[in-house]
């Protein structure tokens, strides 16, 4: 069972420092009914946060991409390039410290990825 995602108050906190705002667009080639996303991110200098739903399932992981992907293929072509921010284990929002290393200017989008079974859930352009 997925733990319960921040409240209200959390959120509200969390995006005060908001420097870049993304909204996940309606027609992403790789998102399906079981494979989705819908929602925005804001990112600071140390979090990120989602408030939105996404579809429900195993072992998800955000990253940070130079190059925007929607697909599994385009991912996988890129992952190389990309930063693993941490796992995502709310499906209705969430809030995820940035690794210290990472500086979110090198990068212009978000990914949230499914591991265990190599499929692309959603991504957002912040820049």
């Amino acid at each position: 069972m997925a733990p319960a995602s921040p409240s209200m108050l959390e959120f509200a906190s969390a995006t005060l420092e908001t420097k870049y705002k993304a909204v996940i667009p309606d027609s992403l080639s790789g998102s399906d009914f079981l494979h989705f996303g819908v929602g925005t991110f804001s990112l600071s200098e140390n979090k990120v946060i989602f408030q939105g739903k996404l579809a429900p399932g195993p072992d998800y992981q955000l990253y940070l991409s130079p190059k925007f992907v929607e697909n599994e293929s385009q991912f996988l072509k890129f992952k190389q390039e990309m930063t693993r921010v941490g796992e995502v284990k709310s499906f209705d929002g969430f809030i995820l410290q940035l690794p210290q290393h990472v500086d979110i200017e090198n990068y212009a989008n978000l990914v949230v990825w499914c591991e265990a079974f190599q499929e692309f859930i959603t991504a957002a352009n912040y820049k």
